[in-house]
């Protein structure tokens, strides 16, 4: 089993493309690690089963400002954004494609420096963050955000590392 898998059962159920399209990023081998093991963490701990697709594209801020502006309406640069391609309601099937993550360069390494953080870590956390939105998952409640987080911290957990929200 390579050392980057949770689990023999089958993890990760999707097909995973990575796009560095802009921003400074570790090497795309070294993403490609932090991804595989954050989406088979994320994976294991809502026991989703099936199979699907899954884009992820490393990008910068004025990429993802664009976007943000674009989609929700918020004329600023963010950290992390999801694009479902198919609704998914929790507990479903998977659709053939999940959609896609968008991270942004800047504002992720300086959120890990503000909070004292690892960047691998912080870009493990935001992958796994951004897929619970695809898989269903949100946090515009109270309810709904203990939901999310507690399944984000389990996922870390896995991966030994320290709970973000603590």
């Amino acid at each position: 089993m390579p050392e980057d898998k949770i689990s023999g059962d089958g993890y990760p159920p999707v097909d995973i493309d990575i796009s560095v399209e802009a921003g400074d990023w570790p090497d795309e081998a070294s993403l490609t690690r932090l991804v595989d093991r954050a989406v088979d963490a994320a994976f294991a701990e809502t026991g989703v089963t099936g199979r699907s697709e899954l884009s992820i594209v490393f990008s910068d801020d004025a990429h993802i400002r664009t976007l943000n502006a674009g989609w929700r309406g918020k004329d600023k640069p963010t950290n992390v954004l999801s694009f479902p391609a198919f609704s998914f309601p929790k507990g479903g099937p998977l659709p053939p494609m999940l959609g896609d993550i968008v991270l942004a360069a800047e504002t992720v390494s300086r959120e890990a420096v503000l909070e004292d953080k690892p960047v691998q870590n912080h870009i493990t956390h935001l992958v796994i963050h951004g897929l619970l939105h695809l898989l269903g998952h949100d946090h515009e409640t109270d309810a709904e955000a203990e939901e999310m987080e507690a399944i984000e911290r389990a996922a870390l957990a896995r991966l030994a590392i320290p709970d973000p929200y603590a």
